[in-house]
């Protein structure tokens, strides 16, 4: 082949440039009015902790008021255990921190309540979802720390009477609302968890709740500064 058949095609360069936008659309415009904000990135800090403390308190007042169902299983959370866990065991301590033995009132030290608390909560669950309970294992978790509402309620009331000259009166008026708190708690956690499990397997369910609350209200109880 000789250099005179040698052809190179050359294509005219028409120039052309391509041209187009990086930028993510305005997801805000978009949103329904009271839908949940997704896009919080370049949210500021204080909005987003109001934004949690608000869902906390939504959930706290679904505990005192059982009525929806599957308000705490949709967006479950451990806040609110986290806090109300805190504040019982602080609470409870009593002076059990003084330097002098003496001075302790008997009350649980901090580590026995999350101990109480955290771990009778997951058994409680284990024996849920070993039972059939189609429920997640962190909304149980979350469904039962939320329900401890009441109990702390009852405690705080409780221990304000404390702070009165002890008599047989005073002790039967802690015992009642301590079993209230008790009651309602129970009563809490069976409405969100109950759909949960098999018809014929309830009953299993409810044995384990029960006796959680009971232990937890029992500290309560049994907690004095005599």
């Amino acid at each position: 082949m000789s250099g005179e058949d040698a052809k190179l095609d050359v294509f005219e360069d028409f120039g052309a440039s391509v041209e187009g936008e990086m930028t993510v659309p305005n997801q805000q415009k978009s949103q329904q009015h009271g839908k949940p904000e997704f896009n919080t990135l370049d949210e500021p800090i204080r909005d987003t902790v109001l934004r949690d403390v608000k869902a906390v308190g939504v959930k706290f007042f679904h505990v005192l008021y059982p009525k929806e169902k599957k308000s705490l299983l949709k967006e479950w959370d451990l806040w609110g255990p986290l806090v109300l866990c805190t504040f019982m065991a602080m609470v409870l301590r009593g002076s059990s921190g003084s330097s002098d033995d003496s001075a302790n009132d008997g009350g649980p030290e901090v580590a026995e309540v999350f101990v109480i608390v955290w771990i009778g909560s997951m058994v409680v669950t284990l024996n849920s979802k070993l039972l059939g309970g189609n429920i997640s294992f962190f909304q149980s978790v979350c469904v039962l720390g939320y329900c401890l509402l009441p109990t702390t309620i009852a405690l705080i009331v409780c221990r304000i009477i404390l702070f009165l000259q002890q008599n047989w009166f005073l002790f039967i008026l802690r015992f009642v609302l301590t079993m209230l708190g008790f009651g309602w708690a129970t009563f809490a956690s069976m409405v969100f968890l109950g759909d949960s499990q098999p018809p014929g397997r309830k009953a299993l369910a409810v044995y384990p709740i029960f006796l959680f609350y009971f232990v937890i209200s029992w500290l309560v109880i049994s907690h004095s500064t005599t």
